[in-house]
């Protein structure tokens, strides 16, 4: 893969008209930005940047989230694999694509959460993915710096999205992102 130094995320694509979804991938492409990041399930935001896309999947490569699902018009983080699996397959349906680049493992930050992920189906269902070609590279994302080497270290992470963001770096690093929220 032969990506943009910088890449953009979904959460500006949350809440607004599929126009602009449109004119800020255009502005996107046109600046050079070619990886988009889509953790968000929100079925109205991934369908919009499906649009957004159409004509033009070769040129850009999508970060697609396994683990990531929307009930009750909110977004959660699972691990049941009923739910990855149908969330998986409406993000693929939505954005009008049979594959994405990177599946990556959604918001790893515990050890707990880690040794659960590799050692159940989770890690099973991403490999199989990448054996049908319908993910091409496994991802994972951490806000935990000893999780993110650890997962790194499995061999299986070959994408890691980690979290640069003062919020997080300049306090001691925590299973519990929520506690630096608040």
């Amino acid at each position: 893969m032969r990506l943009s130094v910088l890449g953009m995320g979904s959460e500006g694509f949350e809440g607004v008209s599929p126009g602009t979804v449109r004119a800020l991938v255009d502005a996107a492409i046109e600046g050079g930005i070619n990886l988009f990041d889509l953790y968000n399930s929100n079925p109205v935001t991934r369908r919009n940047l499906g649009l957004a896309l159409k004509g033009r999947r070769e040129q850009v490569y999508i970060e697609g989230h396994l683990c990531s699902a929307f009930a009750h018009n909110q977004y959660y983080r699972t691990r049941s694999m009923p739910v990855v699996r149908k969330s998986f397959e409406e993000l693929l349906s939505l954005l009008d694509t049979d594959y994405v680049d990177i599946g990556m493992i959604h918001y790893v930050d515990s050890m707990e959460d880690f040794a659960r992920v590799f050692s159940g189906e989770v890690i099973q269902y991403a490999r199989e993915l990448k054996s049908r070609g319908i993910i091409r590279h496994i991802g994972l994302s951490s806000h935990n710096p000893v999780v993110a080497r650890k997962a790194v270290e499995t061999g299986d992470v070959e994408v890691l999205l980690f979290s640069i963001n003062p919020a997080y770096d300049m306090l001691p690093a925590s299973e519990h992102v929520e506690s630096l929220w608040a």
